[in-house]
């Protein structure tokens, strides 16, 4: 459905200094599956997804989407992308028309590709708004009349009313109430069921809302993935130092039942100066100087489908315990 390859997207500056904001990234999902991308802010994942649709454009490497080269694609290939492909932003205040109802947010974008008009488009609108919680009282109400949630659910129903096979959805709870995320989390649930096909790439920095959500992780660190699989066994026995990291500062219920944090040292490196060598491997707690700070590390494979970009991944081996 979505293959990324050798992904590149940098960005010059004033200066002379060129931001990596994505280097060499390649991945694939399978119609159906749903891939948690995420990483600390600045590590490129927003990037990748906006490359994905093109609202950002790459430096180097291959996008295909069901088909579509999404690099190549002209004017009618972009128009067959938005049908196929659909995002949701982190913002849902900023993501609608203040000037129109959520009516006509909702069918703008079937107007625009599709050939449905009249009583059919009216229907199909309404039945999109109502699937999202949202009853036909509120259908004739402007953005500034609805809440945060109420206008997320909106932004789903304005993406999915296309019936795309891709959907990327870029931080969509981030910006909402701890209780409101909750429900959004429960719709996007829902669509597992309700959509069985419907490919997803969704991008967070929650681990959380990632396991609930997701069949596999990518784990990013300054433009690079460094361990990639399904989300049980990532959660479960992280072979990158990075991610024992961030699944360790993970908070759990019961102070019993926390693993011991993995401490970082140091701050996340400039992305105008990335360390030479491994990229991590100036916070690393296992890092050897000699190798990881002087070899890039390739992706060592550690079993189906399942990845690790550190030189000592096939030793890292266990599960994070208390």
């Amino acid at each position: 459905m979505l293959a990324i390859r050798d992904l590149d997207v940098h960005f010059p500056l004033a200066n002379g200094q060129v931001v990596r904001a994505v280097d060499g990234v390649s991945l694939t999902l399978k119609p159906g599956e749903t891939l948690g991308l995420v990483g600390e802010s600045g590590s490129g994942k927003t990037t990748v997804g906006k490359t994905v649709m093109r609202l950002v454009e790459a430096t180097s490497g291959e996008i295909d989407i069901d088909g579509i080269d999404v690099r190549a694609a002209g004017q009618k290939g972009l128009k067959a992308l938005r049908h196929k492909a659909q995002i949701i932003f982190q913002d849902p205040h900023s993501s609608l028309n203040p000037r129109m109802t959520i009516r006509r947010a909702v069918a703008e974008g079937l107007i625009l590709n599709t050939t449905l008009r009249g009583e059919a488009l009216r229907t199909k609108v309404s039945d999109m708004l109502i699937s999202m919680g949202l009853p036909p009282q509120f259908h004739d109400r402007f953005p500034h009349e609805l809440s945060g949630g109420q206008k997320q659910r909106v932004c789903i129903a304005r993406a999915l009313v296309l019936d795309p096979d891709l959907l990327v959805l870029d931080e969509p709870t981030s910006a909402l109430d701890v209780s409101v995320q909750a429900q959004i989390l429960g719709v996007l649930k829902d669509l597992r069921v309700s959509r069985p096909k419907l490919t997803q790439l969704f991008i967070s920095h929650n681990l959380a809302v990632i396991r609930f959500l997701c069949d596999r992780v990518a784990v990013m660190y300054l433009g690079k993935i460094v361990e990639e699989g399904p989300v049980e066994q990532v959660f479960n026995d992280p072979r990158h130092p990075y991610t024992r990291a961030l699944l360790s500062a993970v908070p759990v219920p019961s102070a019993v039942e926390r693993p011991e944090r993995a401490r970082l040292t140091g701050d996340i490196p400039s992305p105008t100066a990335v360390p030479k060598g491994c990229a991590f491997h100036t916070r690393c707690p296992i890092a050897k100087m000699g190798t990881c700070d002087t070899l890039p590390p390739e992706p060592l494979p550690l079993g189906p489908g399942r990845q690790a970009r550190c030189h000592f991944a096939d030793q890292t081996k266990g599960a994070l315990t208390a």
